[in-house]
């Protein structure tokens, strides 16, 4: 068990002055607008303060993400020791000490502004900190274990950005969301995992469609590879089709980004049967041309529609 995960319910809210300054902010803008591109697109249509929330939870999602990732070009030869110390200054932020780090000053002061406890954001790191250590998933159940942390923690997280009431059915949308989305990257980002050693497709699927480890790994496309992805992507629209019934119930201010996130997210999956599922050589895009059509088209299906 990841270190800290045994007091995921028992981190306070402290009332504590306001960390973070006008430059932590925009640092978390930064890494939302260079790493999140989709998503940085459909969150300008947030209300200007949902926008800087929006920011700063990316900014505590990605620097993890990061440490994991790409370690060497952040100077960190021990991620391990990085991520410790990250979620020691989580902890130690939600309980009223300064943290060192940009984002995490302003995320502790968004912990604070929306009530949200350190359950969800401990959950995350837990999954970043799997990523060290396990490349292979057995079952979906399995995968769905990881993305619990690594997305669904993210989508809740997303329900306190947006005060919204998290009633049972809101909350199974969201997760289903992030799951859905969660599950396109994995799928457009094959070929990259692969250069790491990590494949994110259940491994009872790759035997079920005759797919090696090694197939994927030396990124060779065969016709069987091709089913596996046609099997995923038909996985993740049902996730997203889940996901439908909840963004109704989403304020109006806020429904038509989270709307126009889903179905750009959606289209990567369009961009990757279009490639004829050839994840190996390159990544499958939305363009920005498209994304300004689409958020026409959503802001058309939204003008009109009433709050729940």
């Amino acid at each position: 068990m990841p270190e800290g995960s045994e007091t995921l319910s028992k981190v306070p809210i402290s009332e504590i002055r306001p960390f973070a300054e006008s430059s932590d902010f925009e640092e978390c803008r930064r890494l939302h607008r260079k790493y999140g591109s989709t998503y940085y697109f459909a969150s300008r249509r947030f209300p200007a303060e949902i926008r800087r929330r929006v920011d700063v939870l990316y900014g505590f999602v990605r620097v993890p993400d990061e440490i994991v990732d790409n370690p060497l070009a952040l100077g960190i030869s021990d991620p391990s020791s990085a991520l410790r110390a990250f979620r020691k200054e989580l902890l130690q932020g939600l309980e009223g000490e300064r943290p060192t780090q940009p984002v995490l000053r302003a995320f502790c002061d968004l912990c604070q502004e929306v009530k949200m406890s350190g359950e969800e954001p401990l959950r995350f790191l837990d999954a970043m900190e799997a990523d060290l250590t396990v490349s292979r998933y057995a079952t979906f159940d399995e995968l769905r274990g990881y993305m619990r942390g690594s997305a669904s923690a993210v989508g809740l997280m997303m329900c306190h950005v947006l005060e919204v009431e998290c009633d049972a059915p809101v909350r199974a949308a969201a997760m289903a969301l992030s799951e859905a989305m969660q599950l396109t990257n994995f799928l457009r980002d094959v070929g990259e995992d692969a250069v790491r050693n990590r494949i994110y497709l259940p491994m009872e699927d790759l035997d079920d469609f005759n797919v090696s480890c090694d197939q994927i790994l030396e990124g060779v496309m065969t016709e069987s590879f091709r089913r596996l992805m046609r099997f995923e992507i038909e996985r993740a629209r049902e996730l997203y089709r889940q996901a439908d019934a909840g963004i109704p119930k989403l304020p109006k201010a806020t429904r038509s980004s989270i709307y126009l996130a889903r179905v750009l997210y959606s289209r990567i999956l369009d961009r990757i049967e279009r490639r004829d599922y050839d994840v190996f050589s390159g990544r499958a895009r939305t363009s920005s041309l498209e994304k300004l059509a689409v958020a026409g088209a959503v802001w058309a299906r939204t003008i009109g529609q009433k709050d729940p």
